[in-house]
């Protein structure tokens, strides 16, 4: 039988990940501004989380945000992603973990002002992401 991600201890996610990897979805770091692999990217098709796999997003949801993170107007589904309370830097945000693994992957702002269809941005780091291009 094998461990559902969720189950899996940290020694074992650092055997899957790279320590890069680690930092950001096991230990809720953050990666550079517009340093990240897919900030830029406008290829179809869908993102999956790095550590699991779980579909999280796709890129019909991506839009230009300009603030050096790919962000999203919506997950693929609404069971992909989880949200919590996030305190960490002395002020009130919402985190985005990965439903399936509980891996961090960046936070979900509101009210912004971005013509999107949820007035939502899902600010996510590269670095949490797969991108499985459409065929």
């Amino acid at each position: 039988m094998s461990s559902r991600p969720s189950d899996l201890t940290d020694d074992q996610w650092r055997e899957k990940l790279t320590p890069q990897e680690f930092a950001v979805l096991r230990e809720a770091g953050t990666e550079r501004p517009f340093a990240g692999e897919y900030t830029d990217t406008k290829t179809a098709g869908t993102y999956e989380c790095r550590a699991c796999g779980a579909e999280l997003f796709r890129s019909s949801e991506k839009f230009e945000s300009h603030c050096g993170w790919p962000s999203f107007f919506d997950p693929s589904h609404s069971d992909a992603v989880t949200l919590r309370p996030d305190q960490s830097s002395g002020q009130t945000r919402t985190e985005v973990l990965c439903a399936n693994c509980h891996s961090h992957l960046g936070h979900v702002f509101a009210g912004e002002g971005y013509p999107t269809p949820t007035d939502q941005r899902y600010c996510i780091n590269s670095i949490c992401l797969r991108l499985a291009p459409s065929e």
